[in-house]
């Protein structure tokens, strides 16, 4: 930070980046990255599907008493799969500050108090779903008042995803930068509104699933919670809306995928969703056989059909980071430029700073001092100060030649040979100018 600083004060351009080595593969992140969100996404649809039909389950049960039991049991999970789904978000958000830095705070900051808002909104949101599991008995003759704190907190919930699509969808477009003036603005860049609605719908279709699974538990006491439904009855409610949110969103995808902006498509990320698309239909005609089948066989064939899909959304979760790296690459590819740019100007700036540190050093320095660094440079190879190494002590040169600095100065540049015990010492005539001569003569004298 103190060289960036530097570096600035010496009028170098603000950095694109300030790159840092990793601390694993990129790969290793991009893989945490994905499989990590796509954990935590499956709990957030849990929570929000949950919340949804849970508010309509307990409307309807205020005609029939069974869907406001059925209500009462999707309740119980919604709380579960939002603490899971918070725990598991922490990975995904890690990885993307690591991996898209400068993207994913750019648009943090772009969007401003809306993103700070998220704490808030998600704090409130868990309050009031623990208000209203907690008291179904105490409000159980205020009805409107308990339906009302779940309303609150689903409404709050289908709020929510809209910030953070926004801010991932804001990622994508660095050239925007300078001109969104805020949330709002950012909400209506393309493709936002189409991946909403293709999120609840996903919603829907995994909690859908998720109610078939729940109540097809040998261990759920299914018949001693309903009066009336059978557990067939809710398993064909699951299967129902599994199916028809997921062919709601076949509908949705061409949508999104024709608003997604040019830049960030690929062959690679047709394939990889035309993949997933491959997989998702034996998964629905599996589940239409199973609705229009016996009622003794609906619940075969759900762990394929779980498979089938857990194996789309992988495919859909993949195209996500493959369309957010094609859409970045040639930014990034920029930004390096800008980067390495930055890095020449910045050690040119220190190079500077420091040379202009040196000579101020040197200028408060005495002809001694500078002398000493003279010898230091040319002559400790084969002089010490007081015994002899090559040559002879420099406590003996200063005894010889005090007073003397004329021929001390015409000894260093032309030396004889006065003693046959030493060697010939070399000239340092073309080595040395005048100034230092002087200096180095200086420290020789001052010797004692």
């Amino acid at each position: 930070m103190i060289n960036l600083y530097i570096a600035l004060q010496n009028n170098v351009p603000v950095p694109k980046d300030i790159p840092l080595p990793l601390p694993m593969p990129e790969w290793f992140f991009v893989v945490v990255l994905v499989l990590s969100f796509l954990l935590h996404i499956l709990f957030v649809n849990l929570m929000l599907g949950g919340s949804i039909l849970a508010l309509i389950a307990q409307i309807k049960g205020l005609k029939n008493k069974e869907y406001d039991i059925l209500a009462h049991e999707i309740a119980k999970t919604i709380t579960v799969n939002k603490s899971i789904a918070v725990v598991l978000g922490i990975a995904p958000l890690l990885s993307i500050n690591v991996l898209y830095t400068i993207y994913f705070y750019s648009a943090n900051a772009l969007t401003g108090l809306m993103w700070i808002a998220v704490i808030p909104l998600v704090t409130v949101a868990f309050l009031l779903t623990y208000l209203h599991k907690y008291t179904w008995e105490t409000l159980e003759n205020h009805k409107a008042v308990h339906i009302s704190i779940l309303a609150l907190a689903t409404i709050i919930f289908l709020f929510i995803p809209f910030i953070f699509l926004t801010n991932i969808n804001l990622m994508l477009f660095p050239e925007k930068w300078a001109v969104v003036k805020g949330f709002v603005d950012a909400l209506f860049l393309p493709n936002i509104f189409p991946r909403y609605l293709h999120f609840i719908l996903s919603s829907l279709a995994v909690t859908g699933l998720f109610i078939f699974w729940y109540n097809s538990r040998k261990s759920y006491p299914f018949e001693e919670i309903y009066q009336k439904f059978t557990r067939y009855d809710i398993q064909k409610k699951g299967y129902s809306l599994a199916f028809t949110a997921s062919i709601c969103q076949f509908m949705i995808g061409p949508l999104v995928l024709l608003t997604l902006p040019s830049k960030g498509m690929g062959w690679n990320l047709i394939l990889i969703i035309f993949s997933g698309v491959i997989f998702a239909v034996p998964a629905m005609w599996l589940i239409w056989k199973r609705l229009t089948g016996e009622k003794e066989n609906i619940e075969k064939d759900f762990y394929k059909i779980a498979i089938l899909l857990g194996v789309t959304v992988l495919c859909m979760g993949s195209g996500r980071q493959i369309y957010r790296a094609n859409a970045l690459e040639k930014h990034q590819e920029l930004v390096k430029i800008k980067t390495a740019e930055f890095q020449i100007l910045k050690k040119e700036a220190l190079a500077k700073v420091k040379a202009q540190e040196a000579g101020a050093a040197s200028a408060d320095m005495t002809e001694a001092e500078k002398g000493q660094k003279v010898f230091s440079q040319y002559c400790t190879a084969c002089h010490k100060i007081d015994e002899k190494l090559v040559g002879p002590p420099v406590l003996e040169m200063a005894k010889i030649y005090k007073g003397n600095t004329a021929d001390l100065q015409k000894w260093i540049k032309n030396p004889g040979k006065k003693r046959p015990d030493y060697p010939q010492m070399p000239g340092f005539e073309s080595q040395l100018d005048q100034q230092k001569l002087d200096q180095l003569a200086e420290y020789i004298l001052t010797i004692k």
